[in-house]
């Protein structure tokens, strides 16, 4: 009996060992994790782990000292912590786990789409066996030729190569073609520019190929320290965030550390430019999304005479979890109108936005005798107010969770050591930040464009003196530091 009594002491004080190892191994774990983020100033590291310390060597002392009740209240405590503790480890991991994930992959995907005439008879890919179908010039076009190595293993088809855009929409809706192969932003330009295209075509089949791309666009500086250039681009689609596409917003975010300013240049997403390389026409911005972020950026470097540091890309559901994931904005509009559809109505003055609602807002320019000025306005009323939510202190000490509701939403090729970095140093001095805007100007006209040579579309012409500004007041921000310190 006594045997026994002494094996089952033995056993308690085995178990109550083993549960305080489990508990200092897991507070090290935590600890570690939480260093490896690398987002606590020392002073708040090392409260966390003095606390933890403390809290460690309290349960230390009631699980291995004497006292059935210490023990019993030590041991409800201990597990009531290790189930915190794993829960904050996985939480670190994911969170890891995507910074270490948010940076692009240098991977681009395009998107096909198999259109023909509504009146077709083709309703499916084995449809179109041992036809003729219409494609861009395979050796002037990125992508085609996967695009029509993927296709070949589909179905046996012969490929027509016309020299531009227009000629292939006209040879399919003239009967010469009754099958064409097309990526998705060119159908859209041809369905945006041509009536009768959008309403007489339907699509047979989708596929989508992945293209890798060399270009290291990072110009990279430390963010904490040295003023840089975020371009942003918003592209028009849901879904994939690396798909190419159309750039709806075009917006120039320059960040100087040293004044604490933001300025934010919102360029006209039908700015007439010639897109980085490419001298022959003159094309729309937008359309520079359709040959992957490195062009956007070229372009918008080619303009403005600047250095674009790091990029974020965004599309449509972006925008949607980004903004319900912080809570909602308040965007302060400067007019009262409805949405295109109907759907949603905005009050001048103050409107509470989920992350739909800020979509519909940041969308609309039909509403506006102003275009798409007044919806560069708005972008920038939405993204200023998602700034300022987001450097709060509130939403930065739980930065993390999220970036785990946003995981897939965005690629940047900023690295997560600097984003780190920079949410660190905001925790640290809480500093408080200036916004400013600028806005490119143009006049509105119709000219040919690279991608779409066939007829006049609708473009803006840029304002010389428009650009000359905006290009100051980059500068000033980004060497308002420097001027300083000369002095």
């Amino acid at each position: 009996m006594k045997k026994n009594n002494k094996t089952k002491k033995k056993n308690k004080k085995l178990f109550f060992k083993f549960l305080t190892l489990i508990l200092v191994l897991l507070s090290i774990l935590t600890i570690g994790l939480v260093y490896y983020l690398n987002i606590l100033p020392f002073k708040y590291f090392a409260i966390f782990t003095v606390g933890f310390v403390f809290i460690d060597i309290l349960m230390s002392i009631l699980l291995l000292g004497k006292g059935w009740k210490k023990r019993m209240i030590g041991t409800f405590l201990t597990f009531l912590i290790i189930i915190g503790l794993i829960i904050a480890i996985a939480y670190e991991l994911k969170t890891i786990g995507f910074l270490k994930n948010l940076k692009s992959k240098n991977v681009k995907t395009q998107n096909y789409s198999v259109v023909v005439l509504n009146s077709s008879k083709y309703n499916n890919i084995k449809d179109i066996k041992d036809e003729d179908i219409g494609v861009l010039k395979v050796s002037d076009t990125e992508g085609m030729s996967d695009a029509v190595a993927y296709l070949n293993k589909k179905v046996k088809v012969t490929y027509k190569e016309r020299e531009d855009l227009g000629a292939l929409e006209e040879d399919l809706l003239n009967g010469n073609l009754s099958v064409i192969m097309v990526e998705n932003a060119y159908y859209d330009i041809a369905k945006e520019e041509n009536e009768k295209f959008m309403n007489d075509t339907k699509v047979i089949y989708k596929f989508s190929i992945d293209i890798k791309t060399n270009d290291d666009l990072a110009k990279e500086v430390d963010i904490t320290k040295k003023p840089f250039n975020i371009f942003v681009a918003g592209i028009d689609t849901y879904g994939k965030i690396s798909s190419v596409s159309r750039s709806d917003v075009n917006m120039v975010v320059t960040v100087n550390p040293k004044t604490h300013k933001i300025l934010l240049t919102s360029i006209p997403r039908d700015y007439y430019v010639y897109l980085h390389g490419i001298t022959s026409y003159k094309d729309k911005l937008t359309h520079a999304g359709i040959h992957g972020i490195d062009m956007s950026v070229k372009t918008v470097e080619d303009l403005l005479d600047c250095d674009i540091n790091y990029y974020f890309k965004v599309n449509f559901s972006s925008l949607i979890k980004i903004v319900d994931a912080i809570g909602g904005i308040e965007v302060d509009s400067p007019y009262t109108f409805s949405t295109y559809d109907y759907k949603y109505r905005f009050n001048k003055g103050y409107n509470k936005l989920n992350g739909e609602k800020a979509l519909y807002f940041v969308r609309e320019r039909k509403a506006f005798t102003g275009g798409d000025r007044t919806r560069n306005q708005n972008q920038q009323l939405v993204l200023t107010s998602i700034i300022n939510k987001v450097i709060s202190p509130s939403l930065i000490t739980n930065y993390s969770s999220i970036l785990k509701s946003i995981d897939g939403s965005f690629v940047t090729n900023l690295d997560d050591d600097s984003i780190t970095s920079f949410i660190k140093k905001q925790i640290k001095t809480n500093d408080k930040w200036t916004i400013e805007t600028s806005n490119l100007e143009g006049e509105d006209s119709f000219n040919y464009t690279y991608s779409y040579k066939s007829a006049k579309s609708y473009v803006m012409e840029p304002k010389e003196e428009s650009v000359k500004e905006a290009i100051k007041k980059i500068d000033e921000v980004m060497n308002e530091g420097n001027k300083k310190n000369k002095k």
